[in-house]
């Protein structure tokens, strides 16, 4: 009676779908790592509109005490065109924040959207692998029961030998 090792017919399909969840995390990592860096930008982003925020109130501190003190009316309208272009240059940075904040939410949703796809292919792979585990026990009973049988012929064939020795 020969060892016999069973291979799982499936077995190529299953090398195919682990490469493909490796794949996924792979591409999952690097969603994750451009949404950090989209974040990172925001950061910036925000960082230069609070600063150029800070910076107007300043001004506008300034112009106030400028008018508690008495000045007159030509540094007043310095000032206030001064003031306007200040406002201009919130308002850009207010466009920039907003695009960083709409590519991190598209970040967000990438890295979901490889988050689903890595986990339906986890799926892919748990089947598989319930299914080798239901098939090694079906193809070890089979065996066995093939193993049983040709001993019980070689039992057969043993006794009526020996049968017709003893005659």
């Amino acid at each position: 009676m020969a060892n016999v090792t069973l291979v799982y017919p499936l077995a190529d399909v299953m090398v195919v779908k682990e490469q493909r969840v490796k794949a996924a995390e792979k591409e999952l990592a690097l969603r994750r790592k451009e949404l950090e860096q989209e974040q990172e930008r925001l950061k910036e982003a925000e960082a230069k509109r609070d600063e150029v925020k800070q910076h107007m109130i300043d001004k506008l501190t300034q112009m106030r005490d400028a008018f508690d003190h008495g000045t007159n009316s030509e540094e007043i309208r310095i000032m206030k065109v001064y003031l306007a272009v200040v406002k201009e240059r919130l308002a850009g940075e207010e466009e920039k924040v907003k695009k960083q904040e709409e590519a991190v939410e598209l970040a967000e949703k990438n890295v979901e959207l490889a988050l689903l796809e890595l986990q339906r292919k986890r799926t892919e792979v748990d089947k598989l692998v319930e299914h080798r585990k239901m098939w090694l026990k079906v193809a070890k009973r089979e065996l066995e029961a093939e193993q049983a049988k040709e001993l019980d012929e070689i039992g057969s064939i043993l006794f009526l030998a020996n049968k017709n020795k003893w005659k």
